[in-house]
């Protein structure tokens, strides 16, 4: 793996994340690994329970993980948790973007308004939302990283082609489904700009498909395990200076990953 440690001012002292989501798949793995990088990682859950259970697991194996109520539709939680990450650890170097949602597979046409406000709300403004709250700590880091957990139902390109780059879905048969891709596509397009806003800052900005993880949300399908699905975003989490910005990768179960087209 890719050490914790990156050129700046900060190098030699232990470097802080924030990953939403994470009390249980991706986003667990996720902080798994980067607490194991020598991190000190504050755990985002909006399930109390839940996030100080995942919490005590990854204390239990000698890991700095910091539970934080988080819910990202929540612009409450979001400010008071940013304000108890500025108040343990001063500043931020790593912002995982991984908390999302997704309803059950339907053709656009049968899809209400609801399920799609509810995917923007939860994919797109809560990374919005969770980003612009974290910003003025990520400001305070000489390295800082923000990863945002995309798809590739995300990519426009994809879609008008008909094909999945990931090779998972035949030929002509791209998922026809619409709250998740067009809320995922926007996050690309959010993506994109706060790449461009943070290019001269040296904040590195970029989105991932974790690729099919098996986990709650695909019922224990998939071809990859959380920890696979983890190791490109810990990679583009700890980008060193100069690294890429505004870049979209999928995952194949190894940590350089594929380019993804947008």
């Amino acid at each position: 793996m890719i050490p914790s440690t990156i050129t700046g001012t900060n190098t030699g002292t232990t470097r802080v994340a924030v990953v939403t989501g994470a009390n249980k798949g991706i986003g667990f793995a996720i902080a798994r690994q980067l607490a194991e990088l020598g991190m000190t990682v504050h755990l985002g859950a909006r399930d109390e329970e839940r996030g100080r259970a995942a919490e005590a697991e990854l204390c239990a194996a000698g890991l700095d993980v910091r539970f934080v109520h988080l819910d990202v539709t929540d612009e409450a939680t979001v400010a008071l948790a940013a304000k108890q990450v500025e108040e343990v650890s001063g500043r931020l170097d790593v912002l995982v973007n991984n908390a999302g949602t997704s309803s059950p597979w339907k053709p656009p046409s049968q899809t209400s308004t609801d399920e799609v406000r509810s995917a923007l709300e939860t994919n797109v403004l809560g990374v919005v939302t969770v980003t612009n709250a974290m910003l003025p700590l990520l400001r305070r880091s000489e390295a800082g990283r923000i990863v945002n957990l995309s798809s590739t139902f995300g990519s426009l390109t994809a879609a008008a082609e008909n094909r999945d780059p990931g090779n998972f879905f035949p030929p002509g048969a791209f998922p026809v489904i619409l709250d998740y891709p067009a809320s995922k596509a926007a996050l690309n397009a959010v993506t994109l700009m706060y790449a461009n806003e943070l290019r001269e800052s040296g904040i590195l900005v970029n989105a991932v498909c974790p690729g099919y993880v098996a986990t709650d949300r695909s019922h224990g399908h998939g071809a990859l395990t959380p920890e696979q699905g983890a190791l490109v975003p810990v990679r583009l989490a700890t980008l060193r200076d100069g690294g890429p910005t505004g870049t979209f990768t999928g995952s194949d179960g190894t940590p350089n990953g594929l380019p993804l087209p947008w």
